[in-house]
This record gives C-alpha cells, sequence and structure tokens, in this order.
C-alpha cells in the first residue's frame, strides 16, 4: 500500500513542475506509472483514470472514423487507442518528450508541440471536430478561462460535435473542499478544479453540458452547442 508521504513526493513532481516546458519532460517516462500509482490506490487526483478514459473513449466511438481533437494529449493513452481505431487524431501538446512518445504510437497522427495557454494553433483552427477531447490538462486555467476556452472550443465543433473533458471534477463546491481536507499533503493548490454546478451556471444558454462523476475526484463533462429547440 502507498502511503500518502510517497504520493506527495509523486505529485509535488507533477505538481510544481507542471507549468513549464522542462517540467512536464521530465516528467514524461514516469507519468504514466504515476498515474496507475494513484489509480490503484484510489487516490487523489487520477482515482477512476481508466473509468474515465473509457467513458470519453465509448462517446468517441458512436461516430464511425470521427476527426477527433486532442488537447495535451500527453503520451497518447487515449488518442491512440481511438487512432487504432481509425479515427483521424489532431493535437497538441506543449511537451516535446511526451509528444515523442505519442508520435511514436500514432505515426500519421497530426500532432504540434504548442502551449494550450495560447489558445488553439491556427493550423487547427480551420478545422471543424466531431470531438474535442482533453484529459488532465485544463485545471490548469482559471474558472474564468476555462469559460473563454470552452466558448472557443464550441465553435470549432461539427453540428453533432462534442467537448469531452476527463479531468479532477466534482458536482459541488462542497465536495472539492472535501477531497481537498482528504488530501492533505499532497493537494495540488496551483490547479482549479471543475466544479459542474459552477461551470453550467457560467455557461448557461451557451451549450448543453452533463457530468458524469467516474470516482470521489473525478468525472467527464460533455458539452455541445445548444440545438434551436434548447435556445
Amino acid at each position: 500500500m502507498v502511503n500518502e508521504t510517497m504520493l506527495g513526493e509523486l505529485f509535488n513532481l507533477g505538481g510544481t513542475m507542471l507549468l513549464n516546458q522542462q517540467g512536464f519532460d521530465l516528467w514524461a517516462d514516469g507519468y504514466d506509472q504515476t498515474v496507475q500509482l494513484s489509480e490503484e490506490n484510489q487516490q487523489y487526483p487520477f482515482a477512476g483514470y481508466k473509468d474515465i478514459l473509457n467513458k470519453i473513449f465509448n462517446e468517441v466511438m458512436q461516430v464511425k472514423a470521427s476527426t477527433v481533437l486532442d488537447i495535451g494529449f500527453g503520451t497518447g493513452v487515449l488518442t491512440a487507442k481511438l487512432y487504432e481505431q481509425g479515427h483521424m487524431i489532431y493535437g497538441f501538446d506543449f511537451s516535446s518528450k511526451m509528444m515523442a512518445i505519442a508520435q511514436e504510437k500514432m505515426p500519421q497522427a497530426n500532432l504540434l508541440e504548442w502551449d494550450l495557454s495560447n489558445g488553439l494553433p491556427a493550423t487547427l483552427m480551420n478545422k471543424q471536430y466531431d470531438a474535442i477531447v482533453s484529459t488532465y490538462a485544463l485545471h490548469h486555467f482559471t474558472d474564468e478561462q476555462k469559460v473563454t476556452y470552452i466558448t472557443q472550443l464550441l465553435q470549432q465543433l461539427t453540428p453533432n460535435g462534442k467537448i469531452l473533458i476527463g479531468d479532477v471534477a466534482f458536482q459541488t463546491r462542497e465536495q472539492l473542499e472535501q477531497c481537498r481536507q482528504d488530501s492533505k499533503g499532497y493537494w495540488d493548490d496551483d490547479e482549479f478544479y471543475f466544479v459542474h454546478e459552477e461551470l453550467k451556471t457560467s455557461l448557461q444558454d451557451r451549450c448543453q453540458l452533463q457530468f458524469y462523476p467516474i470516482s470521489h475526484c473525478g468525472g467527464v463533462l460533455v458539452i455541445s452547442n445548444c440545438t434551436e429547440v434548447d435556445r
């Protein structure tokens, strides 16, 4: 059994350095192992990780040979599976080392090295996507920045397209605060986690938003443009 001290050391590696490229590159080799460690022990932040990816995978698979944009694809754990199923993969990540790992898994994928804080690369904005996916990347944005970013992403969807976000996420602010208390010693105060109730209020009238809780600290947000009936 892994104790909190060990988890704290691992997530400090991923937490204090995550917002710079060198930190991501240093973490790349052990990234998937770190995720597995947290998931197996049902610990924040990656409890429910595989189920979260499975939920997104199954959502994307509803459209055959779809066009998928992955924001912050990391080592390509999710999109490599979609790539194998014949989906056309576009994506960006600002770690050159993680990008190299992902590109090896998906030789024909259209992957770019890009800092997501700069918005969308111009070369990707002239396309529309059946699915825009992001796992454990957008929590680096403040709540206000998330709203702005999601609003921009909605414009890049096909008429029936979806934004699928898997991340540390909670139904209510109270649940987030409880998880913070339960995870003392390795909670990352530099990250801003999703709260469904608050995000839904901020995006009201702009889109349809559903939240699927997967674990005590993670879930999937499914976002799509409003139809005329919804307006």
